[in-house]
């Protein structure tokens, strides 16, 4: 028996991503174009970044649009589970460009070439402003939808990596120091790096339907534990259906075999205001039918509730 509460949805960020796409297309064309007359690989490899970052927006644009449509008699959970897929590409879409970055910057050390510091310095400036307002639009929604934490996280590196281009920019131009390009590019590579490998866990777990990472199994084991109506739990399986929405599956056995709706009711409504679980099925059983089912069972979720918290 199961009861699923109103499905409150994703945050539509739909004018974020089109403005943020926009903007940082623009600043795309304009690195290339002075990156190559400035013969500058730090603003050429965060011309590329951002291209990657691009390419991720578009990505988490189209899945965030698909998750909107409604379930079908083939995909009877819609397309929600396309967010989880497009963090994922959009993780190793930059991981890949990270590589591209670090084989460019090595052959720039044994090929150096000079730089136009002059020109570094300002293109990077304005693409701390860009980076840091389309950071901004998706500030809000960073801790709720691992697709909108993407976008913000990757932005607001945007910002800061352009931020040590500049400062190169600077230094190349009153030294000539012309090491420190490449040697900026690096860095740059290891601060994306380090930015898009919680992202590219987080999304690869959920794709394995893990339990999502702000919800603890043992606490929701122990909620129902507390329930006193119910003496054993087992089947308890937790798992993402979208990057904002967790589904719940249980069997609980109770003392008093009759249906309860109004315990259904109070089990859904505390997942989701104490869980952020919207899409609960709880079956009851009675305890000689819940041994039965259990014959062939192994693991923790199979002791009982009572037993686990005393």
């Amino acid at each position: 028996m199961g009861h699923e509460p109103h499905d409150h949805g994703p945050t539509d960020y739909g004018k974020a991503f089109l403005i943020g796409i926009i903007l940082n297309g623009g600043f795309i064309i304009l690195e290339v174009i002075f990156g190559y007359f400035a013969d500058s690989l730090a603003l050429l490899a965060d011309a590329g970044h951002n291209l990657a970052d691009v390419l991720g927006l578009v990505l988490a644009w189209v899945a965030s649009e698909l998750a909107k449509r409604n379930a079908s008699a083939r995909r009877t959970y819609g397309w929600k589970r396309s967010t989880i897929l497009a963090a994922l590409f959009n993780a190793l879409l930059l991981l890949i460009g990270v590589g591209a970055i670090f084989w460019e910057a090595i052959k720039r050390f044994y090929e150096p070439a000079s730089v136009s510091g002059g020109t570094v310095i300002w293109v990077a400036g304005l693409g701390i402003v860009i980076n840091g307002i389309t950071a901004l639009l998706f500030m809000s929604g960073r801790k709720s939808d691992l697709n909108i934490r993407g976008a913000f996280l990757h932005m607001a590196a945007d910002a800061g990596v352009s931020a040590g281009v500049m400062i190169a920019g600077a230094v190349i131009w009153y030294t000539g120091w012309g090491w420190l390009d490449p040697s900026v590019s690096i860095a740059v590579g290891i601060l994306i790096l380090l930015s898009t490998w919680s992202l590219f866990l987080d999304s690869f777990n959920l794709s394995l339907d893990a339990v999502p990472g702000d919800v603890d199994i043992e606490t929701v084991r122990k909620y129902f534990s507390s329930l006193p109506e119910v003496t054993e739990i087992h089947h308890l399986h937790i798992w993402p259906l979208s990057t904002t929405e967790v589904a719940l599956t249980a069997h609980l056995v109770k003392k008093d075999p009759g249906l309860d709706d109004d315990l259904l009711s109070r089990i859904s409504d505390d997942l989701h205001h104490k869980f952020a679980i919207d899409h609960p099925t709880i079956q009851f059983e009675a305890a000689e039918a819940a041994c039965n089912d259990k014959a062939g069972e192994n693991g923790p979720e199979n002791r009982s509730t009572k037993e686990q918290t005393e």
